[in-house]
């Protein structure tokens, strides 16, 4: 393949995952503002059961990620047998740390008490926080079939469902939190409910289109669902227990960046808040810029063409590269504008249009992480990855962050560039060590070619 058909290739396979994840952050400020007409009370219990229940959560689609390199491998060597079999124990292993998580879930009920909330927000955050941790194991398993057809190529599906699960969810929100057309005005937990009733209907919906489709009869049929393999579980979770763990790292990292900027000022958290919520949307495009560059590294590996694989990941950056510079002109240009769609007062709309001239910088290097962790992902490579993530977010990004912010006294801007600090050395270790590892796949390549 040429360079142009490999730009072609990740673009096929990056967009509808790109549109989807878009998709998944609309619904997420559709609810903020439906959720936000009941008072503030509604809103602050439904933004603390989320504080809660987002670490598990993003660890157990870390885990679900794990499914896409051996599928994808296997459809490399032309071995369905194998992705057959890596299937099943992605739907056991998955099923049972979505059923895990939710138990511990449940158990940490018991001690929310102790966080320091209001007891009105306590109250009304409960019986929502109950539901979105039952939601939790449809979308585990809605990911299971996802991350599999993914590892074939195969991404616009994913996309339709979840695009459809989205518009059901806004709708079953406008009946169930505010009681129209004869259903109970549930208010929070009405909204916790429509996400439950959406992520079961995605998870249907997949499972019966994956079992379903012809080109897929050859993955499906047959499947020994009494024989199990460890090495396959150990597979799994060699990929997935360090994915996940990079997702909480980075989630916690930003956390407590939200944190600190509530240490200088209500207009510090507000903008830091603004800021992060704009880059979010740029970030979760650049997931599906990673989502190809993980299948087209693992489907190389399998086929055993390591130049191709280089020129897939190659390109994959580039394109990344593109996209994020388009987001940091955006957010350039519009630093003025952008925030007044979340607030009307000047100090915070001036200090987040400081921090979106900081998120120029850091589109470029946060979308250039993604990509890289995703390619190494396809290498199978995600210990070392996991260190450098570590490193670059809870001790550079962090303690720069803190330092910057407060020993230096620059305020929320130290504390974003103590962020694009992090993300520089997160992206750059990251390419360093996906240029080590692909380059001795190389030189062991072209010897195997020489030999024969």
């Amino acid at each position: 393949m040429t360079y142009k058909e490999h730009f072609r290739k990740n673009i096929e396979l990056a967009w509808p995952v790109m549109l989807g994840q878009i998709g998944h952050v609309m619904v997420g400020l559709a609810d903020s503002i439906m959720v936000g007409a009941l008072g503030t009370v509604a809103l602050a219990a439904g933004a603390f059961a989320n504080s809660v229940f987002v670490v598990p959560m993003v660890f157990g689609i870390g885990l679900a990620f794990g499914l896409t390199t051996p599928v994808a491998n296997a459809d490399g060597e032309k071995k369905p047998e194998k992705a057959r079999s890596y299937l099943k124990h992605g739907i056991y292993l998955n099923t049972g740390i979505a059923l895990l998580i939710f138990f511990l879930l449940l158990g940490l009920e018991h001690f929310l008490h102790f966080m320091g909330q209001e007891k009105e927000v306590l109250d009304t955050a409960r019986p929502y926080y109950r539901i979105i941790c039952l939601s939790l194991v449809p979308l585990l398993t809605f990911l299971t079939f996802k991350q599999f057809a993914e590892g074939l190529s195969d991404t616009r599906m994913a996309m339709l469902i979840s695009l459809g699960a989205n518009l059901l969810n806004i709708g079953l929100n406008y009946l169930l939190i505010y009681g129209h057309f004869g259903f109970p005005a549930m208010g929070l937990a009405g909204a916790g409910l429509a996400t439950l009733i959406a992520r079961i209907i995605m998870a249907l919906t997949m499972a019966i289109y994956v079992f379903r489709k012809p080109a897929f009869k050859v993955y499906t049929q047959g499947i020994q669902w009494a024989q199990t393999q460890w090495s396959h579980f150990k597979k799994l979770l060699d990929i997935g227990v360090p994915s996940g763990l990079q997702f909480i790292f980075e989630v916690s990292a930003f956390a407590i960046a939200a944190v600190m900027a509530g240490w200088i000022s209500a207009e510090s958290l507000a903008a830091h808040q603004i800021a992060i919520s704009l880059a979010s949307v740029s970030y979760m495009a650049a997931s599906g810029i990673g989502a190809a560059a993980n299948v087209r590294v693992s489907n190389q590996l399998g086929a055993g063409n390591i130049p191709a694989l280089r020129m897939a990941a190659h390109t994959n950056f580039a394109l990344m590269l593109i996209l994020m510079s388009i987001a940091g002109l955006v957010f350039f240009f519009g630093r003025h504008l952008l925030p007044t769609f979340y607030s009307n007062d000047p100090v915070v709309i001036d200090l987040a249009a400081q921090l979106l001239i900081v998120a120029v910088a850091f589109q470029l290097f946060d979308g250039m992480q993604v990509a890289v962790l995703a390619a190494l992902r396809g290498l199978s490579e995600t210990r070392i990855p996991t260190l450098i993530v570590m490193f670059s977010y809870w001790v550079i990004a962090l303690g720069s962050s803190y330092y910057m912010g407060f020993e230096l006294e620059w305020g929320p801007l130290g504390i974003w560039y103590g962020l694009a600090l992090g993300l520089i050395v997160a992206s750059s270790l990251l390419t360093w060590r996906f240029e080590i590892k692909s380059k001795q796949l190389l030189a062991l390549h072209h010897a195997e070619k020489h030999q024969l």
